[in-house]
């Protein structure tokens, strides 16, 4: 008999589970090492604006689900199958937040692409497939470099900067005003979005304005730029204007959370204070 009830008492438990919705919803993050999680230990400092986006949400009504990767292009996520792992774990309701740029700049051919052809048709594709699964989308144009040169310092790959040092840096005298280095993969993001009727945040003008606002020295402390001896774990130093220190990465996530629930007003009722 007190196995019969446990049975009944199982089955009404599994019943009542299945019946009741997940209240959570998720927000995807898919991009490149700027939002990518970072290895933490050891003391080191490097942060993905994305690791720092669950702060800004109630964590019993969403999940941040990061899968953005360093070194990785609208092209190279799909060709790895990182995109498909993620289209798989969408349910209807969660968002999906894309941004690359940074190394579909890059001319090896595994990552590259083109704005207004390779580079619009992966952004699409990502829309397209997040709405077939009755999801989101919300499309991000790329996080700026903080770049005061009048020229920007050839750079083939953002990833070296995370293995050199302080004297590997760019022997440049640096200016008073923020240029731009990612041209038309900044415009493109938007374009498809009007075009797609899709949600869109411009997280370029969005950090532009910041490390404008701070200027030449003070927008170095968002980043992994530090003089030898300055921080424990990169005792050699770094001049890295690509990635993101902890505070830099919890100041952009704060400033593009806002951004999002702007965009999307639903997801203001979830945001912390």
């Amino acid at each position: 008999m007190k196995k019969l009830t446990f049975l009944f008492f199982l089955g009404g438990l599994l019943l009542f589970t299945a019946m009741t919705p997940d209240k959570h919803t998720t927000i995807f993050v898919i991009g490149d090492s700027t939002a990518a999680n970072k290895d933490t230990t050891g003391g080191k400092q490097e942060r993905g604006w994305a690791m720092m986006l669950q702060e800004c949400f109630d964590a019993d009504y969403i999940v941040v689900d990061n899968h953005a990767v360093n070194g990785r292009s609208s092209k190279s996520f799909i060709d790895e199958g990182r995109w498909d792992k993620v289209l798989e774990r969408i349910k209807p309701g969660d968002y999906v937040i894309i941004q690359f740029g940074h190394n579909d700049e890059k001319p090896k051919a595994d990552r590259h692409t083109d704005p207004g052809s390779t580079f619009d048709y992966n952004l699409a594709k990502y829309v397209r497939e997040t709405r077939e699964r009755g999801g989101i989308p919300v499309l991000m144009n790329p996080v700026v470099r903080r770049n005061f040169f009048v020229v920007a310092p050839k750079n083939d790959d953002d990833e070296k900067l995370r293995t050199s040092t302080f004297k590997d840096g760019v022997k440049m005298i640096e200016g008073d005003t923020l240029y731009d280095t990612h041209g038309l993969y900044r415009v493109a993001p938007k374009d498809v979005a009007t075009r797609m009727n899709c949600h869109f945040v411009d997280a370029n003008t969005i950090t532009h304005n910041l490390e404008q606002g701070l200027g030449t020295e003070a927008s170095k402390k968002l980043h992994m730029w530090y003089r030898p001896g300055e921080e424990p774990s990169e005792p050699k130093g770094k001049q890295d204007n690509t990635h993101y220190n902890i505070y830099g990465a919890r100041v952009v996530a704060n400033l593009l959370a806002d951004a999002l629930c702007q965009e999307v007003p639903i997801l203001s009722k979830y945001r912390k204070k």
